[in-house]
C-alpha cells in the first residue's frame, strides 16, 4: 500500500545508479547483437536516417527537450519462441540495430516500447528484463480483462511524451500560462521548473499497477524521462506475406499519444521496415527459433511530420473537448469543497466550537524525527462528500473516453498517421493502395486473429503481436 507524501518529493531527477547501469547493459547488449546481425549477416539498406539522427542529436540532453518523439512503423516480422516457450518480436529490437553504437548504452536517448503483458511480463525475470529494456506492459484482449485503449500503461506512455505538471485542471493551466509568459528568460525558466516540480505525481507514488495486483515502476515519475521517445506499431499485430506490403488499419492508441501529450504535440517520424519478414518468415522450417541470415533488409525513415499542418485541426477539436470537461470538473471540485466546508462547519457547531468557524486550519508541523524532504500531509477531514480529483494528463473522464466526437477524432488521427507511413512505403517502390479497398478503416478487417491465420481481406498472414 503506497504512502501519501508531500509534493516536494516529485518527480525524482533520475532512477538510481543500479537501475541506470542495468538498463544501459540490457539496452546496450541488445543493440550490439541487433547491429551485428543486421550489418554482419544481412544486406542492410538504411534510407533517410540523416535527418532522424539530427533529430536524436537535438534531444541528447533530456532536461532541455521541449517535446516528445513518436516513431511509428509497420509490423512484419513474425514472433519467435524463446527458451521459456513464450514469444517475442523481431522487428523491435532488430530495427534499432541501424542506430550508431554510441547510442546503444545511453538508454535515455532510446525508445520506450509497448510489450504484451502476458508475454514480456509473464514472470519476474521477464518483467525485470523488459522493464530495463524500456518496455511498458500492455494487456491484450485475448489474454486479459484489463486490455483496452485506456489501460494504465497508455497513461504512462502519454506522460513519457509530456512534461510536468501532469494536471489539466486548475494549477496546471495557471502554471502553463506562466510558462508561456516567461519562457524567454533563463531565470524565469529556472524558477518555473521549481514550481512545476511541486505538482504531485498522481498520488505520490513512483509505481503504478495495470491490474490492481501487479506493481511496475512509473518511468514518467523521473525528470530524466520527460519528453521521451516512444515507438509504436499501430497495426497492433504482425502483418506479413503480402507482396505489396499492405498496411492494416491503425488502432487508436497512437491517436491518444498525439492528442493527449502536454504541453505540446510530440514530433512524429514515420518509418517502414522491409525484409525482416524473410528473417523470421512464418513458413520457415527447422530450426524455427533461429533467425535466417543473408536477407535483404531495408529500414526507411520518413521526414518529420509537420504536426500543426497535419493534426492541428484535430488537436484543437480535442483541446476544446478537454477544456469543456476540465471546466465541468473544476465546477464539481468547487461545489464539493463548498459542501465539505459546510459539513465541517456544522460539525464544529455540534461540538461547540462555533468560535472557530471560518478560522484557517493550522499547517501540520514537520516531524523532526523524519529525514529527507518528505513531510507529512495534513490529516484528511472525514466527510460524506466525495471530492472529485483534478484531471491529469493521460487520465480521462468517461465523456472523453467514449463520446462520439472523441472517437471520431481518434479515428481520423490514426488514419492520418497511417497516411504518413504509406508515404514512406511508397518511397520504397510499392504501389499506392486503391482507396476503394478501404484498408485504412477498421470495418474492412475482421476481428483481430486469435491465432495465426490468412486474412480474407488481402491474403496476408496475420499473427497476434507482442
Amino acid at each position: 500500500m503506497s504512502t501519501t507524501i508531500a509534493h516536494g518529493q516529485y518527480p525524482q531527477k533520475r532512477p538510481n545508479g543500479l537501475v541506470r547501469g542495468s538498463s544501459a547493459m540490457v539496452m546496450g547488449l541488445t543493440g550490439v547483437l541487433s547491429k551485428g546481425f543486421l550489418n554482419g549477416l544481412n544486406d542492410l539498406e538504411v534510407i533517410g536516417m540523416d535527418n532522424f539522427m539530427e533529430l536524436l542529436e537535438s534531444r541528447a540532453d533530456p532536461f532541455q527537450r521541449e517535446k516528445g518523439l513518436i516513431t511509428v512503423s509497420n509490423h512484419i516480422s513474425v514472433t519467435i519462441p524463446t527458451v521459456s516457450h513464450y514469444l517475442t518480436s523481431m522487428d523491435d529490437p532488430l530495427m534499432w540495430g541501424v542506430l550508431p553504437l554510441r547510442y546503444a548504452f545511453q538508454p535515455w536517448l532510446l525508445r520506450w516500447g509497448l510489450g504484451a503483458h502476458d508475454i514480456c511480463f509473464k514472470n519476474k525475470a521477464f518483467s525485470t528484463f523488459f522493464t530495463l529494456g524500456q518496455v511498458l506492459p500492455i494487456h491484450r484482449n485475448k489474454h486479459s480483462e484489463h486490455a483496452g485503449l485506456f489501460q494504465p500503461s497508455m497513461t504512462q506512455a502519454i506522460r513519457l511524451l509530456s512534461a510536468y505538471p501532469f494536471r489539466v485542471t486548475g494549477e496546471h493551466q495557471q502554471q502553463q500560462n506562466q510558462h508561456q509568459q516567461h519562457e524567454k528568460t533563463a531565470s524565469a525558466q529556472s524558477s518555473l521548473l521549481h514550481d512545476l516540480l511541486r505538482d504531485p505525481f498522481t498520488e505520490g507514488s513512483l509505481t503504478y499497477s495495470t491490474t490492481g495486483r501487479d506493481v511496475h515502476t512509473a518511468p514518467s515519475a523521473y525528470l530524466s524521462n520527460r519528453h521521451s521517445w516512444v515507438h509504436i506499431f499501430p497495426e497492433g499485430l504482425v502483418h506479413q506475406q503480402h507482396p505489396d506490403r499492405h498496411l492494416r488499419y491503425f488502432k487508436w492508441g497512437v491517436a491518444r499519444l498525439i492528442l493527449e501529450a502536454e504541453p505540446a504535440m510530440p514530433d512524429l517520424v514515420p518509418m517502414f521496415i522491409d525484409g525482416t519478414i524473410d528473417v523470421m518468415d512464418e513458413r520457415r522450417g527447422f530450426p524455427r527459433a533461429v533467425p535466417r541470415p543473408f536477407k535483404k533488409v531495408r529500414v526507411a525513415f520518413g521526414d518529420r511530420v509537420d504536426m500543426d499542418a497535419t493534426f492541428g485541426d484535430l488537436r484543437a477539436r480535442w483541446k476544446a473537448l478537454v477544456q469543456k470537461a476540465a471546466d465541468a470538473r473544476e465546477a464539481e471540485i468547487t461545489a464539493a469543497e463548498r459542501l465539505i466546508d459546510e459539513e465541517e462547519q456544522r460539525r464544529r457547531r455540534r461540538e461547540g466550537e462555533g468560535a472557530a468557524r471560518g478560522a484557517r486550519r493550522p499547517k501540520p508541523a514537520v516531524d523532526p524525527g523524519r529525514t529527507g524532504i518528505v513531510a507529512p500531509l495534513p490529516k484528511k477531514v472525514v466527510t460524506s462528500v466525495r471530492k472529485p480529483d483534478v484531471l491529469r494528463v493521460g487520465e480521462l473522464p468517461e465523456e472523453l473516453k467514449h463520446s462520439r466526437e472523441a472517437e471520431e477524432i481518434r479515428i481520423e488521427v490514426a488514419f492520418r498517421v497511417r497516411e504518413e507511413v504509406l508515404k514512406v512505403r511508397r518511397s520504397l517502390g510499392y504501389p499506392d493502395e486503391d482507396p476503394a479497398w478501404g484498408f485504412g478503416r477498421a470495418e474492412t478487417w475482421a476481428k483481430d486473429p486469435k491465432d495465426t491465420k490468412r486474412s480474407p481481406v488481402d491474403g496476408s498472414v496475420e499473427k497476434p503481436s507482442t
